[in-house]
């Protein structure tokens, strides 16, 4: 079930999605809550939600990092970097965003399994800078159903860190990487990764983050014939598959990432023209395209 929430004239009074907290995380990373009791109620681990701020706004997906139901808010994770995610993050706590819709795409696949076949499985999650948002819930998921967890964290160094300790409040098993050994283990989570997989037998392997880390943990995981899920939230656009912004080969077929995903097996993902995909809309990233035609 997906819940759209319009209001045409835009009267505070009448807009559910108010801005309960906004608060930077990290270097140029925010969380925050808003207000969509509805889709509070119904998101799943591995959904997203797209939303826009002002009339003249545009759309902004973005994975739902957690939620609260009886509270009825939505957590999300946003880095700012450009005009829109910007103003978004500008943001005060009780202002609004005009559109929210959500909960859309569809939810991990593990949501699906008994809980006899997921309570001997040692699954691993690589998380990769805000990539780390997304693989909270799913962590969370199985952590309240007593499935524990293997998760290796992405950073550029200490000062971008994400969710360290809400992960290690799950009892996950969380290794953090840096770059440049500020902190944790110094190198690449394909490094860490690698370690664990020459160590102990691992069952499946989920990564989110920058394509190029997607891509390199699954020619990693394939090697040792490891069953790997990658999601390619990045390359959406309008979030209903209208677009055809976010099409990608999976296995020889043509997908859209916010329709048929945003997880996909990742041996099958064609990385080289995802990331080429991912690439065809920078220049036009550096602007805020307004839906009265007018770029700024």
């Amino acid at each position: 079930m997906i819940y759209f929430y319009m209001d045409k004239k835009f009267e505070k009074e009448e807009v559910m999605y108010k801005i309960l907290y906004n608060n930077e995380v990290a270097k140029g990373i925010y969380e925050m809550r808003i207000l969509a009791p509805l889709v509070a109620r119904s998101a799943k681990p591995g959904q997203f939600v797209m939303l826009i701020i002002d009339e003249k706004g545009e759309r902004i997906p973005l994975t739902v990092v957690d939620t609260d139901p009886i509270e009825g808010w939505v957590c999300v994770v946003v880095q700012s970097v450009g005009h829109s995610t910007n103003k978004l993050t500008a943001l005060k706590e009780s202002d609004y965003i005009r559109d929210f819709a959500g909960p859309l795409g569809k939810e991990s696949e593990f949501v699906h399994k008994t809980l006899e076949e997921l309570k001997d499985k040692k699954i691993v999650f690589v998380g990769g800078g805000v990539g780390a948002a997304p693989v909270y819930p799913q962590v969370k998921y199985l952590s309240e159903r007593g499935i524990r967890t293997e998760v290796i964290l992405g950073f550029k160094s200490a000062e971008y860190i994400i969710l360290e300790k809400e992960f290690r409040m799950l009892n996950a098993a969380v290794h953090i990487c840096t770059d440049d050994g500020s902190i944790g283990f110094r190198g690449l989570v394909t490094q860490k990764l690698k370690l664990l997989l020459e160590k102990e037998h691992i069952d499946e392997v989920v990564t989110i983050g920058p394509m190029i880390m997607m891509k390199n943990v699954s020619l990693l995981t394939k090697e040792y014939g490891v069953p790997t899920v990658a999601s390619l939230n990045t390359l959406m656009v309008d979030g209903t598959g209208m677009c055809g912004g976010c099409r990608v080969t999976v296995g020889g077929k043509t997908l859209f990432t916010c329709v048929d995903g945003p997880e996909f097996d990742a041996h099958l993902i064609d990385f080289d023209q995802a990331m080429s995909r991912q690439n065809i809309y920078k220049d036009e990233e550096k602007h805020s395209c307004r839906l009265d035609g007018e770029i700024r």
